[in-house]
């Protein structure tokens, strides 16, 4: 059980948070045998999601099972935050690793019990070690991984082909450093008469911030202390990061000003060679029967170090025994058990059991880049940081138009620098 108060300051400041993820069958269940669920899924994985809950239903008949999915991004983080801080929580909900510390310092969400987590099977030698020790804070552990979900490579296998980048089992070679992945897209550019590469950089999704984290932490930078109360923002680095990206597009190896949905769509027409995005569109370009494929994202400034975040399950504040536990902790373990078929819609499983499975190992072209599991960069370990936060709001705002050549490098270094520093002056509401 919980034990643990809310102050009426983190009530108070919840909404701020929106403003500024075996053995099964335990048997245990909380008076009325229900579970109440929340989370983020739309779309294809929403789908695939409501399958694995229907199997949930179909092993656990006596447990009403209510799952609620809200709408992804800072409205859902406002919502948990509240319910968190009004005691009027779900039993269970899902959180990306990158926003965890926003939530557990304030008492939003409440600790793992790891003893009764072993009754369920669920341990931490089940999970890379990366994104278990981000399922902590301060020593305690507050959340179990379902995925990770990485910045990855998309690449048309019939251009690749004719561009002479395929090796002998009609995979891509692994392109590594600057001037092979420059020269790969001049191939290919040649072969579509068009472009090279396909990136996301207006709108409001996700694709600058993925591109310039992946290539920063490649480089080596870090945005902060490892503490996370100073910047370590080394501009020498940002400055290279976006005048690599910037100069894919003076030379037209990469499409200009465009939006995510542009990309997916120009990409799934054979437009281009390469994609830069995240994983999770792997659904729409089987549905779209095109000839395409899915690697690491490549190694340009170091090692092939890719942006991730991690769905994750947590516990919203509220009163639990340890019959509450064990009954939520059954549930977790019985969705972990079944994510190979979660791996379908692009994301990696966390569960070590299904990710170095058979089963996975056959899915095309979704085991492609399961290495990289092992070393992933997931956000800054900050409290403004994680999916939908401030910090891509805000950094995406100056990375899109460096990326695609509307902004002055130096001009953006030094917005970068001044939403770095003004980000860090302000106090997490809930701490």
């Amino acid at each position: 059980m919980s034990g643990r108060g809310v102050s009426r300051r983190t009530l108070l400041s919840a909404t701020a948070l929106g403003c500024a993820g075996l053995a099964g069958g335990c048997g245990f269940a909380r008076g009325g045998d229900s579970l109440r669920y929340w989370n983020l899924f739309s779309g294809g994985d929403g789908e695939t999601m409501k399958t694995m809950l229907d199997g949930y239903r179909a092993a656990h008949p006596g447990v009403a099972l209510e799952d609620v999915t809200l709408e992804w991004g800072d409205r859902y983080y406002t919502k948990l935050a509240m319910a968190g801080a009004a005691e009027r929580a779900p039993d269970i909900a899902i959180l990306h690793l990158g926003r965890l510390p926003a939530f557990a310092p304030g008492g939003l969400i409440d600790e793992m019990r790891p003893d009764l987590l072993r009754q369920s099977g669920i341990g931490p030698e089940h999970f890379p070690p990366g994104l278990w020790r981000r399922s902590m804070h301060n020593g305690r552990l507050f959340a179990i991984p379902l995925d990770t979900h990485p910045f990855v490579q998309y690449y048309n296998t019939d251009v690749c082909r004719a561009a002479g980048l395929l090796d002998e089992h009609g995979r891509l070679r692994a392109l590594t450093g600057h001037d092979e992945v420059r020269e790969a897209l001049r191939a290919v550019k040649g072969v579509t008469g068009s472009t090279g590469l396909l990136l996301e950089t207006t709108g409001d999704g996700v694709g600058p911030w993925r591109l310039f984290w992946s290539l920063y932490r490649q480089a080596g930078g870090e945005l902060f202390t490892p503490d996370g109360t100073r910047s370590a923002l080394d501009e020498r680095k940002v400055a290279d990061v976006l005048g690599f990206v910037q100069g894919l597009h003076e030379e037209g190896l990469a499409a200009g000003e465009m939006d995510a949905d542009g990309a997916i769509a120009l990409f799934s027409s054979n437009r281009a060679g390469f994609f830069w995005f995240g994983e999770w569109e792997v659904q729409t370009f089987l549905t779209a029967e095109m000839n395409f494929g899915m690697t690491r994202f490549p190694g340009i400034f170091g090692p092939p170090l890719a942006e991730a975040d991690s769905h994750a399950f947590v516990l919203p504040h509220r009163d639990r025994t340890d019959r509450d536990h064990l009954l939520v902790y059954d549930f977790i373990a019985t969705l972990l058990r079944d994510s190979t078929r979660w791996a379908e819609g692009g994301h990696i499983p966390a569960y070590l059991p299904v990710t170095n499975g058979d089963a996975y190992a056959r899915m095309q072209p979704q085991s492609e880049y399961r290495s990289v599991i092992d070393d992933v960069q997931l956000d800054p370990d900050v409290w403004f940081a994680g999916s939908g936060s401030r910090l891509w709001t805000e950094l995406n705002a100056v990375l899109g138009p460096a990326m695609d050549g509307r902004l002055r490098i130096d001009r953006a270094v030094a917005q970068i620098r001044y939403v770095i520093e003004d980000l860090l002056a302000t106090p997490n509401p809930t701490a």
